[in-house]
């Protein structure tokens, strides 16, 4: 499902904590991540597309929180693939 669709049916997100030593280190930066929504809009799985390693489990810990409206195919809750990036500034 392309990023901006499923975008709009995120219901709740945690804002990722910036993990000290990343910010001790000034480590910046987006993480993009490839998740897994079930029917019921909750995140199942976390796959990581790219971002610094510092940042990386911050950002998982965030998304795995995230609840988005169902998306339905023919009136029925599907499960979804879509990409989600935390950015870190």
């Amino acid at each position: 499902m392309p990023p901006e669709v499923q975008r709009r049916k995120l219901v709740h997100h945690e804002s990722a904590v910036y993990p000290p030593l990343a910010r001790n280190a000034r480590v910046h930066g987006l993480v993009r991540l490839k998740i897994l929504i079930l029917e019921n809009g909750s995140v199942a799985r976390i796959e990581v597309i790219s971002g610094h390693s510092l940042l990386v489990n911050a950002a998982r810990e965030a998304v795995k929180r995230y609840v988005y409206e169902p998306t339905l195919v023919d009136g029925a809750p599907k499960k979804v693939w879509t990409e989600v990036v935390v950015n870190f500034p």
